[in-house]
């Protein structure tokens, strides 16, 4: 006997779906807050470290503005990276 599985993603079949969409898109949104945030802190503490000759405090700057940079990427490119994936699994056969 031959069984066949098929799965469907639909967002809107179960109940709370909108809620749990509009979460998601709620929680991105204070994502990109904080990688804002992230960089003017960063940018400000690269500067002030670069100016006063301190290369610790340099560096940490560097590391919060590169890190805010790629939350931002991450977070724009999420959906897009879960739907590619999804559709390469689905055309394995």
């Amino acid at each position: 006997m031959i069984f066949s599985v098929a799965l469907n993603p639909n967002v809107t079949l179960l109940p709370g779906s909108a809620q749990l969409q509009q979460l998601a898109n709620g929680i991105a949104g204070w994502a990109l807050v904080v990688a804002v945030i992230a960089m003017v802190i960063g940018g400000v503490l690269w500067a002030i470290g670069s100016h006063s000759q301190n290369m610790h405090q340099s560096m940490a700057g560097r590391k919060a503005v590169v890190t805010g940079l790629l939350a931002g990427l991450l977070v724009g490119a999420a959906p897009h990276l879960i739907n590619f994936v999804f559709t390469t699994g689905s055309a394995v056969h």
